[in-house]
């Protein structure tokens, strides 16, 4: 194990993160034990500690479930501090090195705009507040795949690459990584896990609801660099990898960046994207916008396990329900021995993983229905696997690259990987098709998994 840091630095102090996600992280940390040193805020608002304080309340009041333990919440404040300054005045980084004391490994988190981290990381380099110390950056890493090397050329000019700690909040919810569990931990899944016994493989992550006033955010993103690019990916190669050698967060990184490195570069005919009507309502977007708000995508591994089988993956805002799943459809029988045994495509026997909004694993089976004749009927067996307690992923990401443990963070060579798969995409694209708020989107996207059976919809009961 790497050496603890011994001081967490978040700059952003006083944004939006922070106020919903950070500040709670940081809270459940401290009750559960897990942050026991210096916290430095860092912000250009001309606040003082003791308004950073009172945010800090406030913000664990409204996403954090509220003060439950007071002496973890002095501890917390006790262990607060803020500086604020510009960050591309060197006298701010000066005050940090002041604010940090006899820290040696403090870990600094860019919770700011992408477009800041160049002063900042320049700015840790002069100070010498880099010295002994890891990053965490937060997505996007990049826009594209130029943009995302010139990203790693600014932190690898202060930082080396084991001490960089890229943030995909997807990576560290507990159900993405069961789905890695439940793959090594279970002997008899291995030998299905293939291009043999699968058929297909879909990944739906949908949201009922809109942009929610980011309009502007989203013009400059969209779907594909949003959904696709990053959290969908993570989970094909969770899905995807062969067993790592070792329990090392190294080795299972190496399986990953395999995966991206075997994925089918995408055309224009592999991606359907949409935008729901009214986007161009919302404000801070263009009245002709084609930023799509929905994508599907047909990609393929073109591994030895892999080869051949299609993974659809679609995203999008505005869909009929809000869920998160995993189907990965296997091939039907060989040989048709009962009259109703021949099932339909998109009926055969199946793996889901639901991610959410409750977490389960089903695996869907025929079995004989009582009485003479013989007479089917499709079942799942089905695992539910909410915990009550876990720690959430901000809480869970954070307190693992204070450890310095990489393993839920990707690397450089994925990250350039992936982008390398949907770079073409990004600008040689069909145009937006338009869908009703409250639908599965365009129907062009039906028509692309037509050949295996349609998408399979998740449900969700209350």
């Amino acid at each position: 194990m790497a050496d603890r840091s011994d001081a967490f630095v978040f700059f952003g102090a006083t944004g939006d993160l922070a106020y919903k996600k950070i500040f709670p992280a940081l809270y459940s940390m401290t009750k559960r034990g897990r942050l026991d040193v210096p916290v430095i805020g860092v912000a250009s608002s001309r606040w003082g500690v003791e308004s950073l304080r009172k945010r800090a309340r406030d913000s664990i009041e409204s996403h954090g479930g509220g003060v439950d333990d007071q002496v973890a919440f002095d501890r917390l404040m006790a262990a607060l501090g803020y500086v604020d300054g510009d960050y591309k005045d060197p006298a701010t980084f000066d005050r940090l090195r002041t604010a940090l004391g006899g820290a040696t490994r403090p870990a600094h988190y860019l919770a700011i705009p992408p477009s800041l981290f160049e002063a900042v990381v320049q700015g840790l380099g002069a100070s010498g507040c880099s010295r002994g110390a890891r990053v965490i950056v937060e997505k996007p890493f990049g826009r594209d795949l130029a943009s995302a090397e010139e990203l790693n050329g600014v932190l690898h000019a202060v930082f080396p690459e084991s001490s960089v700690f890229r943030i995909d909040h997807y990576l560290g919810k507990e159900e993405t990584q069961n789905i890695l569990y439940f793959r090594f931990a279970n002997s008899f899944l291995e030998p299905i896990w293939n291009r043999n016994y699968v058929a297909s493989v879909q990944i739906t992550l949908a949201e009922a609801f809109g942009v929610e006033g980011r309009g502007k955010f989203y013009e400059e993103v969209g779907c594909l660099r949003d959904v696709i690019q990053n959290h969908l990916f993570q989970v094909v190669a969770l899905l995807a990898m062969e067993p790592p050698i070792g329990s090392g967060s190294e080795a299972q990184r190496d399986e990953k960046g395999k995966v991206f490195r075997a994925m089918r570069v995408l055309s224009r005919q592999d991606v359907i994207r949409g935008q729901f009507e009214g986007y161009r309502d919302e404000p801070g977007v263009a009245s002709d916008s084609d930023v799509e708000t929905f994508a599907a995508v047909r990609l393929f591994i073109d591994s030895w396990r892999w080869h051949g089988v299609p993974w659809h993956l679609r995203a999008g805002k505005e869909l009929a329900v809000t869920a998160s799943e995993v189907l990965v459809e296997l091939n039907k029988p060989p040989q048709r021995v009962f009259a109703d045994s021949e099932p339909p495509p998109g009926k055969t026997n199946y793996f889901r993983f639901r991610l959410q909004p409750r977490s389960a694993i089903a695996l869907a089976a025929r079995v004989k229905k009582p009485g003479e004749e013989f007479l089917g009927s499709q079942r799942e067996l089905y695992l539910c696997d909410d915990h009550p307690g876990e720690l959430q992923p901000y809480e869970r990401l954070l307190g693992d690259a204070l450890d310095g443990d990489g393993m839920l963070f990707a690397r450089e060579d994925s990250v350039l990987a992936a982008w390398k798969v949907v770079d073409p995409v990004l600008s040689d694209h069909d145009q937006a098709h338009p869908y009703k708020p409250g639908t599965w989107g365009p129907q062009e996207a039906n028509d692309m998994v037509a050949a295996d059976g349609g998408w399979r919809n998740p449900v969700v009961r209350s």
